[in-house]
């Protein structure tokens, strides 16, 4: 019998340098998309997956991350006594329950692998989910429970992909596929990001994974890459070596890369428009934007 995916990891332990000088005082993942901050988008689709228990992997300066997912008596109070119902509604369901959500450091900046090894007492021995705050992804049924939804007939271990020019592909983890079978591929190997015009397909990885306990075994057994880093595609292609299945899942949905500025401000705009509260006024003002810069040509 396969288990159910009830864990998630986050690993948000990044300085976020990218987004220089916001995130000297704002964590990355507390930066604003429309109205909620990134680590909101994410734990919504870990909520809809089915996600019991989330394990924050943090670092120095991320204690707004804890205070944004606290109860807050007193704005809860005063939105109360001003008949503010559906900003109250609003604001708890940021809240976490007691015990659902878990904090661990990661003391050194030793890679994506090392912050989800961080976690490992928390995991013990069942599948969990891994998602990237930084990848947005807009879809009408979240990523995470599309991926949920086929583990629960493909059991090992499947990492989300989607299909990218195969010039881009030297910026991502590549799947050298097995059988191709449309939605689900079999995966034989995983390349990080090949020299151009090296890697075995243009099917990337995406942040969103579902991962065996025996991951986490692999990456107290992996050498760290040439830059000190443990690599989870590493710990990945080890199961591969040990003719364990690993799967691609192209999912259903729109990635926005959100740890680039333009990536933020592309999801900014496209999630503006999907809301029925600001499609007109935003729409209006691209248009006539648009329009003049084709004038000004």
């Amino acid at each position: 019998m396969k288990m159910k995916v009830t864990k998630a990891v986050f690993p948000v332990a990044g300085m976020g340098t990218r987004f220089l000088p916001a995130t000297k005082a704002v964590p990355k993942e507390m930066m604003t998309l429309v109205d909620r901050p990134l680590i909101q988008y994410a734990i919504d689709e870990a909520r809809a997956a089915g996600i019991r228990d989330f394990i924050f992997v943090t670092a120095r300066g991320k204690s707004a991350l804890e205070d944004y997912f606290d109860a807050a008596p007193e704005l809860e109070a005063t939105l109360r006594k001003a008949g503010k119902d559906e900003l109250l509604q609003t604001l708890k369901a940021t809240n976490m329950d007691s015990g659902a959500i878990a904090y661990i450091r990661q003391h050194k900046a030793l890679g994506l692998g090392h912050a989800v090894w961080c976690a490992r007492r928390l995991i013990g021995d069942e599948p969990f989910a891994v998602i990237l705050p930084d990848d947005v992804i807009a879809a009408e049924k979240p990523c995470l429970q599309q991926m949920v939804e086929a583990h629960a007939e493909t059991g090992g271990c499947m990492v989300a992909a989607m299909d990218v020019l195969p010039e881009r592909a030297h910026a991502y983890g590549v799947l050298d596929i097995g059988q191709d079978l449309g939605e689900l591929v079999s995966v034989r190997g995983m390349v990080e990001k090949p020299a151009t015009g090296t890697a075995p397909s243009n099917l990337a990885v995406i942040g969103r994974y579902i991962l065996t306990p025996s991951v986490l075994r692999n990456l107290s057994q992996i050498k760290p890459s040439a830059g000190g880093e443990l690599q989870l595609t590493d710990a990945i292609a080890a199961e591969l070596a040990d003719g364990r299945d690993v799967f691609g899942f192209r999912f259903r949905g729109e990635r926005f890369d959100c740890g680039s500025k333009a990536g933020f401000l592309q999801a900014t705009v496209a999630f503006g428009l999907a809301r029925p509260d600001l499609r007109d006024e935003l729409g209006e003002y691209l248009r006539a934007l648009i329009a003049q810069r084709e004038a000004a040509e």
